[in-house]
């Protein structure tokens, strides 16, 4: 089992959570936030398998349209009902999602294989293939709505359309004989129109509310101005008014009819739903891993753990690289060395590494490193004594570790922290000593770190357990953090408590108690540290000559087969020479032949010519045979050669390529610099003054010690790249997707001297009113914004204003 406080106590929520927000749905960052690591190799390899392809596919450089995907789990069940209707946005939503749900799609399933033609064995063509194809909902969503949101001109709104605008027209010229009349104009507030509760009305002075004569909808706060809908505007509102009843009916009608012909599919939606969530956590884990730069942990089922240059995730760059292994032979190590030397921070390693391995994510280590598949990850780790539960810290302590041994089996990883700790040093070590007893008889994988100084003896006198400790400099009083595996550590309390500015005359008195009580002791460990050290140098020196000694065998190798191929090219040009001279012969042999027959010709004569001829062939064809033989040998060399020394073969990219490299061209035969990348594994590349495109295979990178790679610097692009629009509609897109399209608009309005603009939010959930207005709060070129009228979107849209 994988307990939540598990999780907790390593802090794998944070890296959950990271996952999370690289995930384009918010259904699917749910998803992964509730998810626990895998605990079976079938699911966590299938897991794993799917995820490095999708981050390879990343990688390669192949385009990926990373757009939100509009949460409609919320929808599904409404297909159910007979008769229903969606609302506009919950349709635009809906359409939405299968638009982009098809994309993302055909992104895996046209993941390229051999000859750039689509891998159809691919794990991730398999994994698209499952979806089904959905594409006749969003034909049917954007029959009725266009990409923005918005009803379509469809023919059955087209007439009533055009009388509702007839019918303005009337009623604009009828307002107009009002407000543009020279004799009346003073009777009035303002001659621009208002509405009210969607009727055309003037602004009319208080004290003239005589002279027009109709009906009177509001009175301003202070009694001055009447809104009066003058009698003769009545009928013409009337219409107007008429005429959007039956407009808004026969949307309605059109909005029912395309949800009846989606609820056909509401059976291949909803799984199709339930493919694309878990898709995007695939490609969510995939984008996390690409941005980490990890490498995904070889699975061993039945051998040991090995971490290589780990680094804790949450440490960022100030994390110092670790390497760890208990072999598959060792079930337990005993960590021991001074306080602050990483002993715990190692613990959160190796266990966080285990989580997030079987959570299909890269480790930010290096290539190499291999865990185990667990079935359950203990951890008792920190300090977690309870004032409510009456709890001591070592009560804490017993108490977990004993709900620990109720649930681990031999397939378990066990992390204890400070063993045996918060109690009398005797009686706390005996405990200790008891436990490591069980989990070893249990062959529970078991790392603990402690202070006792009795469990490094013990580590020794056990089988299946090992030692180890946190290097300290004994010169800077300060670790290291390097983990020594085999030897065991001191605690060096005094060295840190002397370091931290306790008094000189305690530190004095401290040293001499130890003195008195445990010299031979020390003096047995730092003797084990100076052979380890010694140990690890000689491994050095021997791993130095060895490099040094095949260094020197491949120069001499190499300069063989360079000599070897130049006596080659000279025995090639010989037998050039050679042949010309057997064409020379031919020619002057012809000539004898030809004068002998002028002459007299004798059957004797006849056979020498041939004789010689036929002799002259024969050493020819020999010396090609010899000179052929002498090639493939030559060549049968070389490629053992490529295989011996891979870093010599120039078709073996020593040096990954990227942006800024220096390459080998081999076609142009001409070095140059990398640019960017281009479509289908090539990139572009300047050499001299010219620019293009080469496969990545025909490129050899130049070894970094020869060149630097130069820095390639992207100028921004101060100018707008959109106009500004009157109206921005941000429905259907997740919010930081809406936040930044305004923050463009925002940005385009101040550019080009537009003063309002209308933004188009919907109601919905209240996510995208609530985060607009939010933002709009503390842009310091907003002067003011607020909801508009009812009758042209009321709480679903902002009317923004900027400063002058």
């Amino acid at each position: 089992m994988i307990h939540e406080k598990t999780l907790r106590l390593l802090e794998f929520d944070a890296i959950r959570k990271s996952v999370a927000e690289a995930a384009m749905s918010e259904e699917a960052a749910q998803q992964l936030l509730e998810e626990v690591p895998r605990q079976t190799l079938e699911e966590v390899a299938e897991l794993k398998t799917l995820v490095s392809h999708a981050t390879a596919r990343i990688n390669s450089g192949d385009e990926e349209k990373r757009e939100s995907l509009p949460a409609i789990g919320f929808l599904l069940p409404k297909l159910d009902l007979e008769g229903t209707s969606l609302e506009i946005d919950e349709a635009y939503a809906l359409g939405l999602f299968v638009d982009r749900g098809e994309t993302l799609k055909n992104w895996l399933i046209k993941s390229p294989g051999p000859g750039g033609n689509p891998d159809i064995q691919n794990p991730l063509h398999i994994l698209g293939s499952q979806a089904p194809d959905c594409t006749e909902v969003s034909r049917e969503v954007f029959r009725v709505l266009d990409r923005q949101g918005n009803l379509r001109d469809l023919p059955e709104f087209r007439e009533i359309n055009r009388r509702i605008r007839n019918l303005t027209r009337e009623l604009d010229g009828l307002v107009a004989r009002y407000t543009l009349n020279e004799d009346i104009r003073h009777i009035f507030q303002s001659t621009i129109p208002s509405q009210r509760d969607g009727r055309i009305v003037l602004a009319v002075k208080a004290n003239f509310r005589t002279r027009i004569k109709g009906i009177v909808h509001e009175v301003s706060a202070t009694g001055q101005t009447l809104f009066v809908e003058p009698a003769e505007v009545v009928e013409k509102n009337n219409d107007i008014l008429i005429e959007r009843r039956k407009l808004d009916a026969e949307i309605l009608r059109v909005i029912r009819e395309m949800t009846q012909r989606i609820q056909v599919h509401r059976e291949r939606l909803r799984e199709f739903h339930q493919r694309i969530l878990y898709i995007e956590t695939i490609r969510a884990r995939a984008r996390y891993s690409f941005e980490t730069k990890g490498c995904f942990a070889a699975l061993l089922p039945d051998q040991g753990l090995i971490l290589k240059h780990a680094r804790h995730p949450l440490l960022g760059f100030q994390a110092v690289p670790i390497d760890f292994a208990m072999q598959e032979d060792t079930r337990t190590v005993i960590i021991t060395g001074p306080n602050t030397g990483g002993k715990t921070v190692t613990l959160k390693t190796v266990g966080l590494f285990a989580l997030m391995n079987q959570f299909g994510l890269a480790l930010p280590a290096e290539e190499g490193t291999a865990l185990p598949i667990f079935d359950g990850i203990y951890a008792d780790i920190g300090d977690e004594q309870s004032l409510s539960q009456s709890l001591s810290t070592f009560s804490a302590h017993m108490t977990n570790i004993g709900a620990i041994i109720q649930g681990s089996t031999e397939n378990s990883l066990v992390l204890l922290d400070e063993l045996g700790s918060g109690t009398d040093p005797e009686e706390g070590s005996a405990i200790a000593m008891a436990i490591l007893d069980y989990f070893i008889e249990k062959q529970v994988r078991l790392i603990t770190t402690t202070h006792h100084g009795i469990l490094k003896n013990y580590g020794y006198t056990r089988a299946r357990v090992e030692n180890a400790s946190v290097e300290f400099d004994g010169q800077t009083l300060s670790p290291t953090y390097r983990i020594l595996l085999g030897v065991p550590g001191e605690s060096r309390a005094v060295d840190i408590a002397a370091r931290n500015g306790l008094q000189s005359n305690i530190i004095r008195r401290a040293r001499s108690y130890l003195e008195e009580e445990g010299s031979d002791v020390s003096a047995l460990i730092n003797g084990l540290k100076l052979k380890h050290q010694e140990l690890d140098a000689a491994e050095k020196q021997r791993k130095f000559e060895e490099n040094r000694l095949r260094e020197e065998r491949r120069k001499t190798d190499l300069k063989e087969l360079r000599l070897r191929q130049k006596e080659a090219e000279l025995k090639a040009g010989a037998m050039g020479n050679f042949r010309k001279l057997l064409e020379e012969s031919r020619k002057t042999l012809e000539n004898l032949v030809r004068e002998v027959r002028e002459g007299e010709i004798t059957r004797e004569k006849t056979l020498k010519v041939k004789e010689f001829l036929r002799e002259l062939e024969k050493t020819v064809a020999m010396q090609d045979a010899d000179l052929a033989e002498e090639q493939r040998i030559l060549e049968e060399d070389l490629r053992r050669f490529e295989t011996e020394y891979p870093e010599d073969t120039p078709h073996t990219q020593k040096h990954p390529i990227e942006p800024g490299t220096e390459v080998w061209a081999a076609e142009y035969k001409r070095p140059g610099t990398v640019l960017r990348a281009d479509k289908k594994g090539s990139w572009i590349v300047e050499i001299g003054s010219l620019r293009m495109s080469f496969p990545e295979k025909d490129l050899r990178p130049l070894s970094p010690s020869k060149t630097e790679k130069k820095p390639i610097i992207a100028v921004p692009d101060l100018t707008p790249h959109t106009a500004p629009q009157f109206e921005i509609s941000l429905r259907g897109m997740h919010l930081e997707e809406a936040l930044n399209a305004l923050q463009r608009q925002l940005d385009a309005a101040v550019l080009s001297g537009l003063q309002e603009f209308s933004v188009i939010h919907g109601k919905g959930d209240g996510i995208l009113q609530r985060g607009v207005h939010e933002f709009l709060k503390v842009q310091p070129q907003v002067a003011d914004y607020y909801f508009s009228r009812p009758e042209i979107g009321g709480f679903g849209r902002t009317e923004v204003v900027l400063k002058s």
